[in-house]
């Protein structure tokens, strides 16, 4: 067996989603199983450096899991030629910058989204990357997710015959942080600091769609504060300057509709946190980040409008779960073995600074589309 460790400088993994996903559920998990073999005896070892501005949170990190690499100073990291990645999953607002740094330092690179707090700043990373020769990726883990898998599952074999329509609902009630603590960190919820629904969510509905449905060619969305006034991590009241929901309607190509809630203001009655509804000519759909649920054409009911008896269908239990037929991995560390091959052997890979900026155009459209009041068209973007 040979064994080929990869460095990577991991930016970020002090936040929620940067630790849980990435160090933890993804690049520790991926030792612990020996590896990323690749099936001609060769195994891939990632071995992550921690980076963060804060050196108590992160040795502290690197004590309770056994790292020895950890640093505060980013440039210095960026200049060790032994880093082959450089990973970045902190706040947006100070992604671009540092991201820069590593196509600067001939570093290969993988992000979360969005990429940038603009269009063009998303193109100029892309384009920054691809003049460097490095390999890039973005994070678009809902593609992994056992539910959405099932879904394109149905797509590709042709369940749905003509696709008409996708119905998605996503969210959750976010306290405000005053007599129960908040879920999320209070900078969602000050525009100033990067923060919002829309800048955090098109960028996902973008992917989901344009891999599942087709491209997005027009956007019309409504966003809006729900909830004004938060308490922030020390119990600091605040004003939320950022929207907290966003409710989208999407052309896509061929003529199918999709209409996308968002929103962190919102108490769960559906089965899943994200919950997709697909209808088609030949059968509908209904996938969350798990199960999948089809109805076909000739099992639908045929209910009749009467609003004076109870309703005597139970629609729920007309609807077929799809199996997993398969085991399916964690969706953020299944498409971080995808861009470690990638970046190893040259395998194929799409999810490129590109794709980032597609989700990027999305939510800054999606933002003017609710300043101005109209739908606005989604022009196909260059390199």
């Amino acid at each position: 067996m040979t064994r080929e460790t990869v460095r990577i400088a991991m930016n970020g993994v002090t936040g929620r989603m940067g630790y849980r996903q990435h160090l933890v559920r993804s690049i520790l998990a991926l030792q612990e199983q020996g590896g990323l073999g690749l099936g001609d005896g060769t195994v891939i070892w990632p071995e992550p450096v921690l980076v963060g501005r804060s050196e108590h949170k992160l040795r502290a990190l690197a004590e309770r899991h056994g790292l020895a690499q950890w640093n505060t100073d980013l440039d210095a990291v960026l200049a060790d030629d032994s880093i082959d990645i450089y990973f970045d999953a902190q706040v947006t607002a100070a992604r671009e910058d540092a991201v820069k740094k590593a196509i600067a330092a001939g570093k290969h690179l993988y992000c979360e989204k969005p990429t940038a707090t603009g269009l063009d700043g998303a193109l100029e990373l892309a384009r920054l990357a691809d003049e460097a020769g490095v390999k890039h990726g973005v994070v678009q883990d809902k593609l992994f997710l056992p539910g959405l898998l099932k879904l394109r599952r149905l797509v590709e074999g042709g369940f749905f015959g003509r696709i008409l329509s996708v119905r998605g609902e996503f969210g959750y009630w976010v306290f405000e942080g005053d007599w129960q603590p908040a879920q999320r960190p209070s900078w969602n919820y000050r525009a100033e600091d990067g923060g919002g629904i829309a800048v955090d969510m098109f960028p996902h509905w973008e992917y989901v769609l344009h891999e599942l449905f087709g491209p997005v060619r027009t956007v019309q969305a409504q966003v809006t504060t729900h909830v004004p006034r938060r308490c922030d991590e020390n119990g600091k009241p605040y004003d939320a300057t950022a929207d907290d929901a966003a409710y989208g309607i999407f052309q896509l190509d061929g003529g199918i509709v999709a209409q996308i809630n968002s929103s962190w203001a919102v108490r769960v009655h559906r089965d899943e946190l994200v919950e997709f509804q697909v209808d088609g000519t030949e059968g509908s759909a209904v996938a969350g980040l798990r199960g999948c649920r089809v109805q076909h054409r000739a099992a639908t009911p045929k209910p009749v409008w009467n609003p004076d008896v109870p309703t005597s269908e139970p629609f729920r239990d007309q609807w077929q779960e799809v199996p997993d037929n398969g085991d399916f991995d964690n969706g953020f560390k299944a498409q971080w073995e995808l861009f470690l091959r990638h970046v190893v052997r040259d395998d194929p890979w799409r999810w490129d600074l590109a794709a980032g900026a597609r989700g990027v155009q999305l939510a800054e459209l999606g933002l003017k589309s609710s300043a101005e009041g109209r739908r606005l068209d989604v022009p196909e973007l260059g390199r």
